[in-house]
């Protein structure tokens, strides 16, 4: 086992005890009392510190993100903090760093614990607040580059993930055919429509599960997908649906945005394209992961003929749709 793979056996075998110290390096001790958060990507915890208040400490996931990536996701995060845009953003851990490596080489950042509701939906004023919110973080995002973020194209999330499930055969010959058919038939029609399409930074993530009530606002949370992308993977999944109500409320919302900074609105064309997108990388995130014993248990039926039938139904319906 080289040490990539024993990073990585250390990272699955993590909890809450083997981390005390790294999370009083703030100067700060720990209770002892902790929380598992819900996370499947890294791992997270809750520590309550003795002085009162708790800290999340997320332990990043080796080979994922390179330390620098995770630097562009703070930089960001601070920028934003600094344009005063509600964000979380990390803690220092001593001479202005961020990023912090435990002896066993995985690396983590701490954050201060913002507690609040996660919204079911936004309605009202609700809406316009989010709207202006969303492009005031936009207008931070296109300031700078991040280079050492991913690109969202249909070439990193859809041929890249395809490739990847292929190489990993965990398509069943049952469903194989069906899916790849239908997945390649969707990355020769939505391709040309990225082209010459403007990027920038965004979240990547911007559902409402990544949002707290902050008030009469709401506060963005985990940018760990921060991606180089096209402005509207943020509005779309913001309002995900498909029906009356929900293009609705993403016109109003975009209505609101539109009151501090411009929205290209050219780019509503690339919502399926993007939303298909999503669902070969999703499944190319899990098979990726198959190793870690919390995936198998979360994920059952990954592996089943049943799983991929639907999954290629899905991606003929986007076909349908774009």
């Amino acid at each position: 086992m080289d040490d990539a793979q024993h990073t990585t056996a250390r990272f699955i075998r993590l909890s809450p005890e083997h981390v005390f110290d790294e999370v009083e390096v703030i100067g700060r001790r720990c209770t002892g009392r902790y929380l598992v958060l819900n996370s499947y990507e890294n791992r997270v915890y809750s520590f309550e510190m003795e002085e009162g208040g708790d800290v999340v400490g997320k332990f990043y996931r080796p080979g994922r993100w390179s330390r620098a990536a995770i630097e562009e996701e703070h930089a960001f995060v601070a920028e934003l903090a600094e344009a005063e845009i509600p964000a979380v953003a990390p803690l220092d851990l001593g001479g202005g760093r961020t990023v912090g490596e435990t002896r066993g080489g995985i690396l983590y950042a701490l954050f201060p614990r913002v507690r609040g509701r996660t919204p079911q939906e936004v309605q009202g004023e609700q809406v316009e607040v989010l709207g202006r919110l969303l492009a005031r973080m936009h207008g931070v995002g296109a300031a700078r580059d991040a280079p050492h973020r991913r690109r969202l194209t249909p070439q990193t999330y859809g041929r890249e993930s395809l490739a990847e499930l292929v190489e990993r055969e965990v398509i069943p010959p049952g469903a194989r055919g069906a899916y790849l058919d239908a997945a390649r038939a969707v990355l020769d029609r939505v391709e040309p429509r990225f082209e010459g399409v403007p990027t920038q930074r965004i979240h990547g993530d911007c559902h409402l599960g990544n949002l707290i009530e902050a008030g009469s606002s709401f506060c963005f949370l985990d940018f760990d997908d921060l991606v180089v992308g096209p402005a509207v993977q943020d509005v779309w999944m913001l309002a995900p649906g498909i029906d009356r109500e929900s293009v609705a409320l993403r016109d109003r919302l975009l209505d609101a945005y539109e009151e501090l900074r411009e929205f290209d609105w050219g780019q509503l064309r690339l919502i399926e394209p993007l939303r298909a997108l999503r669902v070969i990388h999703y499944a190319a995130w899990i098979a990726r992961r198959w190793e870690d014993p919390l995936f198998p248990r979360v994920f059952p039926h990954f592996g089943t003929t049943a799983y991929w039938q639907q999954e290629a139904q899905e991606l003929q319906d986007q076909l349908t749709r774009l």
